[in-house]
Parts: structure tokens; sequence; C-alpha cells
């Protein structure tokens, strides 16, 4: 298991436009992919997961990741959020 903590830079948080790219980005991978917020835990792979949690800008998650291809799948996921999906 590897796990990561990223800022979310986007203007409008993960809305639903980030928000699918964010799940299009950890349906690639064949391991789970969670990511923590506040006391929750979720699939990253779930939109609505993703949109349930009405994460905002300047907000820290914590990627986890979890399987055969942890390490590229949390390496992606990183990129991804740091790179403002799509924003």
């Amino acid at each position: 298991m590897v796990r990561k903590k990223v800022t979310i830079y986007n203007p409008t948080g993960l809305h639903l436009r980030p928000a699918g790219i964010f799940c299009n980005v950890a349906n690639q991978f064949v391991c789970k992919v969670l990511f923590e917020y506040g006391d929750m835990t979720a699939n990253a792979k779930s939109v609505l997961s993703v949109l349930g949690a009405c994460i905002k800008k300047g907000d820290q998650i914590v990627l986890v990741c979890e399987g055969d291809d942890e390490e590229e799948a949390l390496k992606a996921m990183v990129e991804a959020v740091e790179s403002g999906l799509g924003e």
C-alpha cells in the first residue's frame, strides 16, 4: 500500500468535470484507489464518491493505492491532481 497527501488546486474544487477526470485516471489501474478526506475514506473510481466528498480548492486529500500497479497508480493520480485535472 502506498499513500500521498496532495492539495486540490482547481479554482472550483472537484466538481463534475474534474471529478470525472480524477475517476478516469483511477480507473486505468487494477489496484484499489481510495482517497481520504477528513474522517472519510472513499473510492476514487466512483464519481459519486468524489462529488459526495465536496472537496474544494485548497483542501488536502490523501491518495491511497493498494494492489499490483499501486506505484504507477499513485504517480498518475498525483500528476493528475497537481496538473489541475483539466482546468
